[in-house]
């Protein structure tokens, strides 16, 4: 089955960096865009960034714009959320998420509908 594990949340404080990793497996890893959410307590889950099935392509919320990077490496089935100058309004618990198998998939936040069990990412202030 679909399975995708999420690594690299922690404690740090602002203005720190910190590089989530999920690794997935149980499908066609290069098929399918991929993309990262996350959901703050009390609030709804939210699109972060989304890449495109060859890596090419990115989309980002923009409120990570300039901060996040996304990116995926089709031969370790791993995609990666690079996060700098954190604020403390980006802790949230950080889900990867597979999205659709399809050309522009990166670009729609809807199609990410397959999510793991998330990482905690907390920034102190």
């Amino acid at each position: 089955q679909v399975q995708l594990v999420e690594s690299g949340g922690g404690l740090v404080q602002a203005g720190d960096s910190l590089r989530l990793s999920c690794v997935a497996s149980g499908f066609a890893f290069s098929s399918y865009a991929l993309g990262w959410l996350r959901q703050a307590p009390g609030k709804e889950r939210q699109f972060v960034a989304g890449v495109s099935r060859n890596g090419g392509r990115m989309n980002y919320a923009d409120s990570v714009k300039g901060r996040f990077t996304i990116s995926r490496d089709n031969i370790k089935n791993t995609v990666y959320l690079l996060m700098n100058n954190l604020k403390p309004e980006d802790t949230a618990v950080y889900y990867c998420a597979r999205g659709g198998a399809y050309d522009t998939a990166w670009l729609s936040p809807s199609s990410y509908a397959t999510w793991g069990q998330g990482t905690q990412v907390t920034v102190s202030s």
